[in-house]
């Protein structure tokens, strides 16, 4: 097959919407692209945010990827389409839904349309904290210890905590669910037709950085492990699956429905799903022992290193380390950061907090300027807040932030973990607080590659993607001086959709590795921040306050739950 007249197409599902791209195999060239904002989620509907409960629905996935391939395929004209060959998806993760035995999401399924339990447990999703709590605490029963290619400890952000919290809490969803279902395994899934969930291709992404599944013990561990932790588990892993695959093969060929809906060939190959940021990494050409950063409402820190140099070597406080997760024949290690980008848009929300509930009741402008005031100010916050932060010195005692405002995922898991302020005075104003907690996500990554070099897995360099590594040069260089470390900035702006792009082609048959693949397809990189040696020895004295701060906040946490704890049991006697 000649590459120049091969298109496949990428689709990134995000947090907020779905960007889908066509990409001509041949140099990697975006020839269309478009975005779609999820209606139901933009409307937070079926999220409580005071409860930690973040749920989307099906039927917004379903129409982004609808909307959003049609408009590239018109974009890009009949020829293109003609020359599809391929499509891959990436998708948050873990990001579950309830089934039935067809595979369909229980909230496609009448009685279920308006039920949070039966859509999809989007990643930031926290309602499991008790659940995570009680996995950990049950794998230290055990001989064989099932959490340690996830760093040790379980999160509440991951599959089968989500699961056990929603057969808990649902008994319409306990009686109806057959299986559960990552997103990136289902889209696939859908694409093809599937109807019966015993026969989707389920992802190493997904099986092994979240789902607990390991060659070493023969898929998913026993059912003895789960049935003692919750009878609800009793026979659940003979409903999921015991084969995985790398995302360079195909899922199968496009549906004879989907075919006519998207205006494509019915010989299109679908190719096995994958997390978002295993292949924004591949789209950002990830070399072994660089740390790539996708870097959106969360980071996802990606490491790939060849399996015979890191073979036996187990890096505590995770969120895995999984062969062929990213590149197949490769160790793929995980790590991340739970909140970086949304951390900038609570501290934007914060400060928008009058305009909102107060200039919105103005009797002096009428409505209509009053939206606009507020989107123009919204629009102008943080791009004037990061100009004022970047002219203040690099001070060893201003003031000091921690970033675990929506938990910690790593190093060491914890989603109880909260945020904090300290060094506040009558002098502090809102840039100063903006640059502590763009400093505050900056220590946050440090922490990660600390925790790596630490454990015999070094990082050489930094690579970094998304949409703040794109649009803010302030952070960027924070970033390099906090980790007295370069930062190459991807030039694509969809990195994530190019990846699966790379993958879909790989999967076709276009080529014959995803290496390949990247050196074919890969943009390269348009911009690399370098430390600055006067900041770096501040940067360092200030991230050990850091560390100090976190220690603090992290013993008043658990003392709070010791007592919590304490107070149940004397009640219950």
């Amino acid at each position: 097959m000649i590459a120049s007249e091969s298109y496949v197409i990428g689709v990134d599902y995000g947090s907020d919407s779905v960007r889908t791209i066509i990409v001509d195999t041949a140099n990697g060239n975006e020839v269309a692209s478009a975005v779609f904002y999820y209606p139901r989620w933009k409307e937070q509907q079926f999220c409580n945010a005071s409860l930690n409960r973040f749920r989307q629905h099906p039927l917004d996935y379903i129409e982004g990827l609808e909307d959003t391939i049609k408009r590239c395929v018109l974009q890009a004209g009949t020829e293109v389409a003609a020359n599809v060959k391929a499509i891959s998806i990436d998708t948050t993760g873990s990001t579950p839904v309830a089934v039935d035995k067809t595979g369909t999401p229980l909230a496609l399924i009448h009685g279920f349309e308006n039920n949070p339990n039966a859509m999809f447990v989007l990643w930031k999703d926290h309602t499991s904290v008790d659940e995570a709590a009680e996995i950990n605490a049950h794998a230290q029963k055990f001989d064989t210890n099932y959490l340690q290619f996830v760093g040790g400890i379980y999160s509440s952000e991951w599959f089968w905590a989500k699961l056990l919290h929603v057969l808990r809490e649902d008994e319409q969803v306990r009686n109806a669910i057959y299986s559960f279902v990552e997103h990136c395994d289902w889209i696939p899934f859908l694409l093809t037709g599937g109807n019966d969930v015993s026969k989707m291709k389920r992802g190493v992404c997904s099986a092994g950085h979240k789902i607990l599944w390991a060659k070493e013990w023969g898929g998913l561990p026993p059912n003895d492990w789960f049935a003692s932790l919750d009878p609800l588990l009793d026979g659940f892993t003979e409903r999921l699956f015991k084969d995985t695959y790398t995302s360079d093969q195909a899922a199968g060929t496009i549906s004879k429905e989907w075919a006519s809906r998207l205006g494509l060939h019915e010989d299109v190959v679908i190719g096995v799903g994958a997390f978002d940021a295993h292949m924004g990494a591949v789209g950002g050409q990830i070399e072994p022992y660089y740390l790539s950063k996708v870097m959106g409402t969360s980071t996802c820190d990606i490491l790939v290193a060849p399996i015979d140099e890191v073979e036996g070597k187990l890096v505590a406080g995770i969120c895995g380390q999984v062969p062929g997760s990213v590149i197949p024949n490769m160790l793929g290690m995980e790590a991340g950061q739970s909140a970086f980008g949304d951390a900038y848009a609570w501290f934007k929300k914060i400060l928008t907090w009058p305009l909102q509930n107060i200039l919105a009741k103005s009797s002096i402008v009428s409505a209509e300027v009053v939206k606009q005031l507020v989107e123009e100010t919204a629009d102008k916050i943080i791009p004037e807040l990061s100009r004022q932060a970047a002219a203040f010195p690099v001070e060893e005692h201003a003031e000091l932030a921690i970033d675990w405002l929506n938990g910690r995922r790593t190093p060491d898991a914890n989603q109880l973990m909260t945020g904090a302020f300290t060094g506040l005075d009558f002098g502090t104003d809102a840039p100063r607080m903006f640059r502590a907690i763009v400093e505050a996500t900056c220590f946050g990554a440090k922490a990660i590659v600390e925790r790596f070099n630490e454990q015999g897995v070094p990082v050489r360099g930094l690579i970094g993607m998304g949409g703040v590594a794109k649009k803010s040069p302030f952070i960027m260089q924070m970033m390099a001086d906090v980790m007295d470390m370069p930062i190459r900035i991807h030039k694509s702006e969809q990195t994530c959709a190019l990846g699966a792009a790379m993958f879909a082609a790989t999967a076709a048959g276009i080529f014959a590795r995803v290496e390949d693949a990247m050196d074919a397809m890969g943009q390269g990189f348009d911009a690399e921040y370098h430390p600055n040696p006067e900041n770096v020895p501040v940067y360092k004295k200030r991230y050990e306050k850091y560390k100090e701060l976190g220690g603090f906040i992290e013993q008043q946490i658990n003392v709070g739950e010791s007592k919590v704890a304490q107070q149940e049991i004397i009640a219950i006697a």
